[in-house]
């Protein structure tokens, strides 16, 4: 009986490693840096007057921490520090674009900065958020928010009957998904002024004198703020249920069949079926159906800008065509900002707790 003998593979000595260099140049490349643009964000506050002409040098300062972090893990760690190199680029490319400009946001939102001021930027701490405090017409935008937000279930029940009509075997079912897809296909703005501005227009608009035909004396569709509220919604749904539809249509398409023939020789109606099968295999795409059309809703400003202007008096107004009108009319850098960053963490809180209170009741229901 032959015994193979299997020679043992020496295992291969530990590159060397200089941990000492990259403990030393990573702390160091750091310390530079912050250095250089602590010193400049001072010089630019005014709070010292040495400085540099612009914020070039604190580029620089960056480009040279980033290849010192990236030679630092190479030292330190050896073959796992060259495997973190395919990361690292994207990772110093996300803070350049994303870590670093909210800080100068925020900095910005510190500050009383009017362009149409002589008097230039100047810091104010937490005025700006006071005045925010006591600002009825943002108030009074959020309040918006949450209705134009509100009114996505209507969105998506209107969008589901769409996709559920189009996933049937009906005659010129290609045709009607394409056309159901047009307004999709248009801009909001040419939206807001096809229909905004012509067909709505309470004078000469086809609309307007259909309505005046059916009996509404005045039909202004933008003179009473309920009014107002609603014929954006409807614009803005007009535009945005599309999407609802094409995402329903393909979850739809998805579903197994057997489930859904085994629930009609079963004896189960139509109705039936789509409650007790259909609409609890379709809540995962459902809800994100739903999450991606309220994070549409929450960027509501063209329609409104290019219609009402907020009006009348700011009652059609979002969040966002709110803070558009604060820098643009107004030239307002500082409390715009401040407006801004305000907002961007409610979304944030809001779609986390949205996200995490759907999947509770996904998972209840399944």
């Amino acid at each position: 009986m032959t015994r193979t003998v299997v020679a043992e593979v020496p295992e291969r000595p530990p590159p060397k490693r200089y941990g000492w260099a990259g403990s030393l140049l990573v702390p160091a490349a750091s310390a530079l840096f912050v250095f250089v643009a602590l010193v400049q964000a001072l010089h630019v506050a005014g709070v010292v007057s040495f400085g540099f002409a612009n914020w070039r040098p604190v580029v620089c300062a960056y480009l040279a921490w980033g290849v010192a972090l990236c030679v630092g893990q190479v030292l330190r760690r050896g073959e796992d520090g060259v495997r973190v190199l395919f990361i690292m680029p994207a990772v110093l490319f996300t803070v350049a674009m994303v870590i670093f400009p909210t800080l100068f946001g925020l900095t910005i939102a510190m500050t009383d900065w009017n362009l149409s001021s002589t008097a230039g930027r100047q810091f104010n701490g937490l005025d700006n958020f006071r005045q925010m405090l006591g600002d009825a017409y943002y108030w009074n935008a959020l309040q918006n928010m949450v209705i134009y937000s509100a009114l996505v279930l209507v969105e998506y029940t209107v969008a589901f009957g769409l996709a559920l009509l189009l996933n049937q075997q009906i005659r010129a079912r290609k045709l009607f998904r394409v056309v159901f897809l047009l307004p999709l296909m248009l801009s909001p703005v040419a939206v807001s002024w096809m229909i905004g501005k012509s067909m709505l227009e309470y004078r000469f608009g086809p609309v307007a004198n259909l309505m005046r035909w059916v009996g509404w004396d005045n039909p202004a569709f933008f003179a009473n703020p309920w009014t107002a509220r609603l014929t954006i919604e409807v614009m803005d749904a007009w535009t945005f249920i599309p999407f609802m539809m094409v995402v329903l249509l393909a979850g739809l398409q998805a579903l197994p069949k057997d489930v859904m023939e085994a629930a009609e020789v079963d004896g189960a109606s139509r109705w039936q079926t789509f409650w007790g099968v259909t609409f609890p295999l379709m809540l995962p795409v459902s809800i994100t159906a739903i999450v991606l059309r309220i994070i549409f809703k929450l960027k509501l400003a063209d329609i409104i800008i290019n219609v009402t202007a907020g009006g009348p008096g700011g009652a059609t107004d979002s969040v966002t065509s709110f803070i558009f009108r604060e820098y643009r009319d107004r030239s307002n850098v500082g409390y715009g900002t401040m407006l801004a960053f305000v907002y961007l963490i409610l979304i944030i809180l809001f779609v986390t707790g949205l996200l995490k209170l759907l999947n509770r009741w996904t998972r209840d229901v399944t």
